[in-house]
């Protein structure tokens, strides 16, 4: 094994740790952000597992699924703190 598949093991086992609390806090919340957080921070580790997976094998096959997550991800969390901005407005600010 090479130095680059050796980083790439350790790299992809963080990355399931990262995953599995991920998903520990989706399923047990407390509360929708939390769990919209996580739905982030999960789909962020699939994007970078991705990436790994690209540098160890020596090719950009999956350079698309990568930049279509990190789209979605961005529009998801853009969107989710507009909503929770205008939640905790206060009613007389509202215009």
């Amino acid at each position: 094994m090479t130095l680059l598949e050796w980083a790439g093991v350790i790299c992809l086992v963080l990355l399931g740790v990262g995953a599995l609390a991920a998903i520990y806090r989706i399923v047990r919340g407390p509360s929708i952000l939390d769990r919209a957080i996580a739905t982030d921070v999960l789909l962020i580790v699939i994007s970078s597992a991705l990436c790994v997976e690209m540098a160890v094998n020596h090719h950009t096959d999956n350079i698309v699924f990568v930049v279509v997550a990190s789209v979605i991800g961005f529009v998801g969390s853009v969107t989710l703190s507009r909503f929770v901005a205008e939640a905790r407005k206060e009613p007389n600010e509202r215009a």
